[in-house]
């Protein structure tokens, strides 16, 4: 029996839980305090970048990593706050309240919540499939122009400046404008921190390795350089009075387990909200199954995609309901994670564990953190993101493609984020419609002492003034059939002794109704100019097709299994 429809979502826990063992556990346990050790710091600077309450990361990582444990087909994913989702959140939500304010927290939540209801819908109507409207480039455009907007942004708190813009260039003029009010003590220290982070991504890990220090250990080691820049400035700032001297800490951040919330049921809210939700919700949704694919593969697994909806609409409900904001899986701890060697998404569990119990008795600790610290933290991690090798190898691949990330970045850095992912997906439908409008159609010929057919522009080839052999490399629809007849027409304008055009369909996937009607047109006119059209290798479905019309009874002309039959037929003395 074949599969069938179900709308209910599967339950991957009860496959891997089945299996679980001591030696499981282990491995999932290592890689959970790794995570952990990562992550309090990253959570912490992911809600600042989406201008809340610090400890709302922390919340943030917390259910849904338990919901995903549950539901989610990959088994290292960890999901949680991450860089270019928090910036979409801090550009939607800020449009409706100010930054720091608890109205804003309240939006933030609701977000949360439409973006998990997307995502649940799309998972259960197995909708996976509409990611692939978000090409590679413009993805990678828009990573690109994200990470370099981050960057900035953060460079206010490293400044210890107050600065208000909505794009790169008014960010870029405001902090130019304020650079000769920067507070000196602020900046000496978020630049030293950056600066430290940076060494210890590139250079830590090669120098213990040199002093002898394992591979997995110093892997470790090296991941931890967060939490130790932490710790180090924050006990700084408190033994030097670093506040007192006008430095931005934290300050007071709550004790305890994640509050239960709800999001707010303003209708017109949601409506204003819809398209930033489903944004956040597309993006994030990419960017989980793109990590998750990439490590599923190096184990030989596979994950659903569809699952993954579920997994993830879950995951942001959870958020919603206990006080935090949009999150997916994020790249950077979830190749810790499997590096770390976890097993399943029981490691997600653990670090659940770990991360309530950051709340619970180390958050009265952070009150002495400086903000230029995490500013850095931030800074350092989405600077990876930033790959100017992009512009370069599109451009020499593909000048379409090119096109669509430099206007995806264009415009993300000029107008914003949600404008700058809308504007780079209609560019790059525009230039697949403009592709498919235009398919590759090749003049071919015999080779000699074969059966064989190639470009008469690559190789030297049999042809003969009496036919033209046209191979058609792509399905035949409406954006392209006018492309078909055109090329059709300018061959027999361009040549008087022509009597047969051969159409080798072997690249034909479908053709469909406008594309027909172009083709009876074609022969008509072929017919009437003492032409005959005629088709070779035509495919099963397509031919299926055909037969349930009248095409094929009026054609003045023959269809072919091969196009060699066809030549043998046809023009017997090239042969």
């Amino acid at each position: 029996m074949g599969a069938s429809f179900r709308w209910w979502p599967s339950l991957p826990i009860l496959d891997w839980g089945s299996r679980y063992n001591r030696e499981t556990l282990t491995n999932d346990l290592v890689a959970a305090l790794i995570v952990t050790i990562m992550l309090i710091p990253q959570s912490l600077a992911y809600a600042l970048l989406a201008g809340l309450p610090p400890e709302v990361g922390l919340y943030a990582s917390v259910a849904p990593l338990l919901l995903y444990a549950i539901l989610g087909s990959s088994r290292v994913l960890a999901v949680g706050p991450v860089a270019v989702v928090s910036l979409m959140t801090a550009a939607a939500v800020g449009e409706h309240a100010a930054a720091g304010t608890h109205a804003y927290w309240q939006v933030a939540i609701t977000l949360a919540f439409l973006s998990g209801g997307m995502l649940l819908i799309m998972g259960l109507l197995r909708l996976g499939f509409l990611a692939n409207f978000l090409s590679h480039p413009v993805i990678s455009g828009f990573i690109f122009a994200s990470g370099l907007l981050i960057a900035l942004s953060q460079m206010k708190t490293i400044m210890g400046v107050k600065v208000e813009g909505h794009n790169f260039v008014e960010l870029l003029s405001a902090l130019g404008h304020q650079a000769s009010h920067s507070h000196l003590l602020t900046l000496a220290v978020g630049v030293a921190t950056t600066l430290f982070l940076f060494w210890v991504r590139k250079g830590l890990k090669p120098l213990l390795i040199q002093t002898g220090m394992s591979l997995k250990v110093a892997d470790v080691t090296a991941k931890a350089g967060p939490v130790v820049a932490i710790a180090l400035t924050t006990i700084l700032a408190w033994s030097l009075d670093w506040q007192g001297q006008g430095m931005k800490l934290v300050g007071a951040v709550p004790q305890g387990f994640p509050p239960i919330t709800v999001p707010l049921w303003d209708l017109e809210l949601w409506r204003e909200l819809l398209v930033p939700a489903l944004l956040i919700s597309v993006v994030g949704f990419v960017e989980s199954v793109s990590v998750g694919q990439t490590l599923a593969a190096k184990r030989r697994q596979r994950i659903e995609p569809d699952q993954e909806l579920v997994a993830l609409g879950a995951s942001n409900l959870s958020a919603a309901f206990t006080g935090g904001f949009p999150v997916t899986g994020g790249f950077a701890r979830s190749v810790v994670n499997f590096d770390a060697g976890a097993v399943t998404p029981a490691a997600g569990v653990y670090t659940a564990v770990g991360i309530t119990l950051a709340s619970l008795f180390l958050t009265p600790a952070l009150f002495y953190l400086p903000q230029a610290t995490l500013a850095a933290t931030i800074i350092v991690a989405v600077l990876s993101l930033v790959d100017f090798g992009i512009l370069k190898s599109t451009w020499r691949f593909s000048k379409l493609d090119f096109i669509a990330v430099a206007t995806t970045l264009l415009a993300t850095l000029l107008v914003g984020v949600e404008i700058g992912l809308v504007m780079g997906v209609v560019v790059s439908l525009a230039l697949f419609l403009f592709r498919a409008s235009r398919p590759h159609i090749a003049t071919v010929g015999l080779i000699p002492g074969t059966e064989h057919f190639r470009n008469v522009t690559r190789h030297d080839v049999l042809v003969s003034p009496k036919l033209v052999c046209l191979r058609v490399d792509a399905s035949m629809f409406f954006a392209n059939a006018r492309g078909v007849e055109d090329r059709i027409n300018a061959e027999v304008a361009a040549r008087p002794a022509l009597e047969h055009v051969l159409l080798q369909c072997s690249a034909v996937n479908d053709i469909d109704a406008s594309a027909l009607e172009s083709l009876e047109a074609i022969a008509s006119r072929l017919k009437d100019s003492g032409i005959a059209l005629h088709f070779s290798e035509i495919k099963g479905p397509v031919m299926d097709k055909l037969n349930t019309t009248e095409f094929l009874q009026h054609l003045h002309g023959q269809v072919f299994l091969t196009n060699y039959q066809a030549i043998q037929a046809l023009t017997p003395e090239i042969i």
